[in-house]
């Protein structure tokens, strides 16, 4: 799927991917040949320099500031400096270019070697054994938190939370270690073990984990019956892949022709995918505007708007949570601010960066933030998550003792928030309806307005 990218060469094309590895993408496939500055540059020939030059233009033409570290004239006193030096080899160069990154104070924008890069390929390929983790790497205290396990994995099973810290893999500490450092010793052969040391509210707990394959199912649903007899279309996204918007029109047309009076949306611990998956699925639930706007160097570059394609105009409630990230805010944003949905539950996780994956010439690849995505009432996703309008959070008892069978039903407190707050929104539009003469709705019209 490609995405809008005005003032882009021709020669690529870009997939935007978010919450991969734990935070948003961009994923750009495009050609490595880069047009150089001007003649006066140092010699760039050899090609360790050439390399390090590629990064360095990337950076200078598309790189987002959200540190404060950025300052362009430093930048070319830099590149300058970098290309006036001789490097023995390739390792020197990368040497170079990770210092040259590390100025910037971005986590996201990072070095790859050519197995770093291929290992990442073969990461959004989803083709991977592992244990069903999207870990970040925090930008304050430079460690590997968990975004979200991912529902019915090895990890998920074992009781991985969100925000869990990961301190060691197999003993060895995770101090100084990249995101790409963490996710090659926790993946590896199917059936072998891991050990995860994760510290969780200051107390360090090991866990062992076996490798599997990791296979998704995007969409869970049912059909819940209230006491009162209210039909309540119970959704659960888990991730934003390639199958997610067409599973979720087949629920919400499956609950329409049932007769759901309303719909809880269940993004909790969702920690994202394709922008376009999570643009598709907010036009099922809204008809007209605002979703999502990119914002780049330059200003605002994109704006994806609703197409009058809803599918329902029935009351529907949002759950969300920590894990709920990226395409999970975008959504949940967009709902929240078209007043289309109310927000059960807690905070988001708060990743809102985009990065685009490039490849250089020597099949190494570079990750650089290029973006950040906004609300429909511009709020910074990245810095501030999305708040939801009913705060509830599951006590660590609940967390511990419930059951993935349990989500979605009187077992789950979260839910049942969302359904009591999903029952007056119902009643309020029912009290809302105008009388028509001759039409249906005469029931509504004869409702007390209180």
């Amino acid at each position: 799927m490609s995405a809008s990218q005005p003032n882009r060469s021709s020669r690529s094309s870009w997939l935007v991917v978010l919450g991969a590895g734990g935070l948003a993408a961009a994923v750009a496939l495009s050609s490595p040949g880069l047009g150089l500055p001007s003649a006066g540059s140092p010699s760039i020939t050899d090609s360790p320099k050439e390399v390090i030059d590629q990064v360095w233009q990337i950076v200078y033409r598309d790189y987002l500031d959200s540190t404060g570290k950025y300052d362009p004239q430093q930048w070319r006193t830099l590149r300058r400096n970098l290309l006036t030096k001789a490097y023995a080899g390739s390792e020197e160069s990368y040497e170079a270019i990770r210092g040259m990154l590390a100025s910037l104070d971005d986590p996201y924008t990072r070095f790859l070697d050519p197995k770093e890069f291929k290992d990442m390929q073969i990461q959004t390929s989803g083709e991977l054994m592992g244990v069903g983790i999207q870990i970040s790497l925090d930008k304050d205290s430079k460690e590997i938190v968990v975004v979200s396990p991912i529902e019915g994995t090895p990890a998920s099973r074992a009781g991985v939370q969100p925000k869990d810290v990961i301190v060691s893999i197999d003993g060895k500490s995770t101090k100084g270690m990249t995101t790409e450092d963490a996710v090659k010793l926790i993946r590896g052969k199917e059936g072998t073990e891991v050990v995860l040391g994760l510290r969780r509210k200051g107390a360090v707990v090991s866990v062992p984990l076996v490798r599997a394959r990791i296979e998704i199912h995007a969409v869970e649903s049912q059909l819940n019956t209230t006491a009162g007899g209210e039909k309540i279309g119970y959704i659960r996204l888990k991730q934003f892949n390639a199958n997610a918007a067409k599973d979720m029109r087949a629920a919400i047309r499956k609950f329409e022709a049932e007769g759901a009076n309303g719909y809880v949306l269940d993004l909790r611990s969702n920690p994202g995918g394709l922008l376009e998956a999570s643009v598709d699925i907010a036009r099922q639930w809204l008809d007209e505007g605002t979703i999502v706007s990119t914002k780049t160097r330059t200003g605002i570059q994109d704006v994806r708007r609703a197409t009058g394609s809803a599918l329902t105009q029935r009351p529907v409630v949002v759950l969300v949570n920590e894990g709920s990230a990226s395409a999970s805010e975008i959504l949940s944003g967009a709902l929240q601010d078209n007043k289309r949905a109310q927000l059960v539950g807690q905070k988001t996780f708060g990743k809102g960066l985009v990065q685009s994956v490039r490849g250089l010439s020597d099949g190494s690849g570079l990750t650089v933030t290029i973006a950040k995505y906004l609300t429909p009432n511009g709020v910074d996703i990245h810095k501030n998550g999305i708040k939801p309008d009913v705060a509830v959070a599951m006590s660590e008892k609940e967390i511990e003792s419930l059951q993935l069978e349990d989500l979605g039903t009187k077992k789950d407190s979260q839910y049942r928030t969302a359904e009591t707050t999903l029952l007056r929104a119902i009643k309020a539009a029912n009290q809302t309806q105008t009388y028509k003469p001759g039409g249906a709705n005469l029931q509504s019209a004869l409702q007390p307005a209180g």
